[in-house]
């Protein structure tokens, strides 16, 4: 199995975007010979994600959940086909905290996902995708099956953009442009999102999913430019009694 033929096969499962990386410098230890990374791009329901203005929605907590299950099922297979073809690969849960490191998971899909140059990683700490945005989920798989690797995209392209960061409820967001290297806490407090989620909306399901700064984001909103402007202002709206 070559690399288009990866990609050809993966697409069949439903992806929106696939890139491939080589990871060896950041794969951890136990996974040291796995040096290259499979990502695949799962983009979210424009509408459902529009209907976020003020807090997060059951029926988004719920698509949320749904779309994990469905980059789990797609990752199993992936790796599953890898095996046949006499690959070693290693699938990383769609959504996971380890008990030892709250709010990070086995392995982070976001480098694998901007060193295949398929965007970056956004002011709100979210990966935002250079046609979708942050309107996406990632997959990520692991493996020692050599691949024709994307260019990475090292720094943001938020440029003067602060509307992530200026309808924080939880004021988690610094405002900051990422470059590749630096600490997610310079960019973004996750503990304080987590928190604010908890207090707030813990009714509509676990309680850490907001998704404010994704709906917000003008980069593959789905909107033409002239509705924009009135979603952008029915949630500062909103906002101010939150």
């Amino acid at each position: 199995m070559d690399t288009q033929a990866l990609k050809e096969y993966i697409r069949s499962l439903g992806v929106s975007d696939i890139g491939f990386s080589q990871v060896k410098e950041v794969a951890p230890s136990q996974w040291a010979e796995y040096h290259y990374a499979i990502t695949y791009v799962i983009q979210l329901s424009h509408g459902i994600v529009n209907d976020i203005k003020d807090q997060p929605t059951e029926t988004y907590f719920s698509h949320y959940r749904s779309v994990n299950y469905h980059i789990n099922e797609i990752t199993l297979r992936t790796t599953i086909e890898l095996q046949n073809y006499g690959y070693k690969a290693i699938a990383i849960p769609a959504s996971q905290s380890l008990h030892d490191a709250p709010y990070y998971g086995a392995f982070p899909h976001k480098t694998a996902a901007t060193l295949a140059g398929l965007g970056w990683i956004g002011k709100s700490g979210l990966f935002v995708h250079h046609k979708f945005g942050p309107r996406v989920r990632l997959g990520t798989i692991l493996t020692n099956k050599e691949l024709s690797i994307g260019t990475p995209i090292i720094a943001s392209k938020c440029g003067n953009c602060n509307l992530c960061a200026s309808h924080c409820p939880a004021m988690a967001i610094e405002g900051v442009n990422w470059e590749q290297g630096m600490e997610r806490k310079q960019i973004f407090d996750a503990h304080a999102c987590s928190m604010h989620m908890k207090e707030k909306f813990q009714h509509i399901g676990r309680g850490s999913v907001c998704g404010i700064c994704m709906s917000i984001c003008p980069i593959g909103n789905g909107f033409p430019k002239g509705n924009r402007r009135f979603i952008v202002l029915n949630i500062s709206s909103k906002l101010k009694g939150v």
